[in-house]
């Protein structure tokens, strides 16, 4: 029996000493976070799954897991098909699969501090239409036969100072409670982890690549704050620069708290809030308004501090990829580097900087058919040698306290030439991505209304791809950040919809992804900016690009592009060279200068 095998025949086997039929994990903690500690990756222990979203159902006879677009490939490669069906969302849900597959009379359990209230309510009806029941428990059955599971991280906290934040906790605080006080709530419950953080200007390391710490906390409509994060964690620097207004309390007290608040206004986010929360304040007596964090917006638009900063941080980092670049010239083509050593190289140059606290997320160093897996992660057993005469792609990024930054590049390994269907496509995917960098658009216009100009010169040709085109990045905080989001609207998918606001971060990434031969992807980060426009009636916004690092010329088919884009090209190529150059020296600035030479036509 295969380790995965036993430990799903274990989890059945708790599940009918719980009195339970079916149990549902999701790659989720208490605090509905994108990357999760050891600890709560309860769906990679339970299947070898090692992408960032997906959900897992399992029944006394039958399993499935679920997985999107991103991750068709991968769940494929990493999940036993014999012991697991693969389901792909949005085509089919969690809910639609338990209402086709549970029996009548039974009970499916989840834990209330992983799932969020819609998705528990969802579920209950669709079971409940085939008299099936959803089962809340107390204890998550897989950290039952879970032996070995890592404790929660005991890392302690970090002060952010001010001239990093450009605004004090207390002044964020004091905002917060305004907003209470004209909704009259008594307080808001803050569960998002970058949430907390950005609240009280401090920042931890309890999950890898995002710089949080695992806490909960409730402003108050006084502008004084609940506290809930494990004491260990708090030194006399955190404590002093909290202050009085800041009650500390352990992690462990929030859920009694939350029970104690008898006949209080509470807001509460039901997209970043778990199902618990709502359970323990409905159960206490509270009166609960279901409202967006108040820290999302003012946490997305960027102060002129943040700015400056991130520009600073970029500059910094964009020297870094070049000197990796430059080394991947030389290295790659002789045969000896595999897609570890890579990113090995990579971290070191950032590392060398002086600057980095940790990477942003695990560097995606892809090579051939690997790079067709837009959210790959190289390990040992997936490790593949960078082959002369191929595509290489790496997406990556680095945490500094003045910026997150996350930047991808693809290049052709020498020698030889790319064939004329890679330079064709990659010339599609650096069109698309030109014309969202150019866009300008009014007041009031929101991602999904720009996802298709990065896409159009792919479509032309009957190809697409399966993922966003733009996620928020935060300031020294999560990689991926809510709620501005540059994507196809269809299926509702979330931020779609957000209107787009002056210092707001986002990615700038179309790609195309061919499965078993190669990938594409190019992608800079941009800021939302006012646009001066003579005549204009109306406001009007378009990117600045923050991010600059060399774009690959070897595959660009300069047939493709229009006097604009070969403008826009060689624009950035000068800018480029006018910001990395001067942090470089000898051969490897050489190199630079080469990488940005003009392309274009008289």
């Amino acid at each position: 029996m295969s380790t995965y095998e036993a430990r799903l025949a274990a989890l059945r086997e708790q599940l009918k000493s719980d009195r339970l039929d079916g149990f549902v994990i999701p790659i989720c903690d208490e605090h509905m976070s994108e990357y999760i500690g050891e600890y709560a990756q309860r769906l990679a222990w339970l299947t070898g799954f090692g992408g960032s979203a997906g959900t897992a159902a399992v029944l006394s006879e039958e399993a499935a897991i679920f997985v999107d677009g991103r991750y068709t490939i991968q769940v494929r490669e990493q999940v036993d098909g014999k012991l697991w069906q693969y389901q792909q969302v949005p085509q089919t849900s969690v809910a639609d699969w338990l209402k086709s597959n549970a029996k009548q009379g039974a009970r499916i359990g989840y834990d209330p501090w992983v799932h969020t209230k819609g998705w528990a309510d969802a579920a209950a009806k669709a079971l409940a239409s085939v008299g099936a029941e959803l089962v809340a428990v107390g204890e998550n059955p897989i950290d039952k036969v879970w032996a070995g599971r890592p404790d929660p991280s005991n890392a302690k906290l970090i002060v952010l100072g001010d001239e990093y934040t450009g605004k004090g906790s207390a002044e964020k605080r004091a905002a917060i409670a305004e907003w209470l006080i004209e909704r009259k709530l008594d307080g808001a419950i803050l569960s998002a982890l970058d949430s907390v953080a950005w609240a009280f200007n401090i920042r931890g390391s309890d999950v890898s690549r995002t710089p949080v710490a695992l806490s909960f906390a409730v402003i108050n409509d006084d502008g004084t704050a609940d506290f809930y994060v494990e004491p260990d964690k708090v030194t006399d620097e955190v404590r002093q620069h909290l202050g009085n207004a800041v009650r500390l309390h352990p992690r462990t007290a929030f859920a009694p708290a939350l029970e104690a608040m008898q006949g209080k206004r509470i807001a509460v986010d039901p997209e970043r809030a778990v199902a618990a929360i709502f359970e323990k304040l409905a159960s206490g007596g509270a009166e609960i308004v279901q409202l967006r964090d108040p820290t999302v917006i003012p946490r997305a638009q960027k102060n002129p501090v943040e700015q400056a900063g991130h520009r600073a941080a970029q500059a910094r980092d964009g020297a870094a990829l070049t000197r990796f670049l430059h080394w991947l010239s030389i290295e790659a083509p002789k045969g000896g580097e595999t897609e570890l050593s890579a990113a090995a190289k990579l971290q070191s140059f950032r590392e060398a900087t002086g600057k980095l606290r940790d990477l942003s997320f695990d560097t995606i160093s892809a090579a051939g058919p690997n790079a067709a897996l837009p959210h790959y992660r190289v390990d040992e057993q997936s490790n593949r040698r960078i082959e002369p005469g191929s595509i290489y792609l790496v997406d990556s990024g680095g945490q500094y306290l003045d910026g997150t930054t996350d930047v991808t590049r693809t290049v052709w390994v020498g020698p030889g030439e790319p064939t004329a269907e890679m330079k064709d496509r990659y010339t599609r995917v650096l069109k698309g991505h030109i014309a969202l960098a150019r866009a300008v658009f009014p007041e009031g216009t929101a991602g999904s209304q720009l996802d298709a100009l990065a896409r159009q010169y792919l479509w032309q040709a009957g190809v697409d791809y399966a993922h966003g085109t733009g996620h928020g990045v935060g300031a020294f905080l999560s990689v991926h950040e809510g709620p501005q989001r540059i994507a196809k609207s269809a299926g509702g998918q979330a931020g779609t919809g957000e209107v787009l606001l002056p210092g707001m971060f986002l990615s700038n990434e179309p790609g195309y992804y061919k499965t078993g031969a190669y990938g594409i992807r190019i992608e800079n980060l941009v800021l939302v900016e006012e646009r001066q426009i003579e005549g204009a009636e109306g406001t009007y916004y378009g990117f600045e690009n923050l991010t600059w690092a060399p774009i690959d010329k070897a595959l660009v088919d300069t047939d493709l592009l229009t006097r604009d884009e070969l403008r826009w090209w060689d624009e950035y190529h000068a800018r480029v060279l006018e910001i990395v150059g001067p942090q470089l020296e000898g051969e490897a600035k050489a190199w630079l200068e080469e990488a940005c030479v003009p392309l274009g036509r008289g």
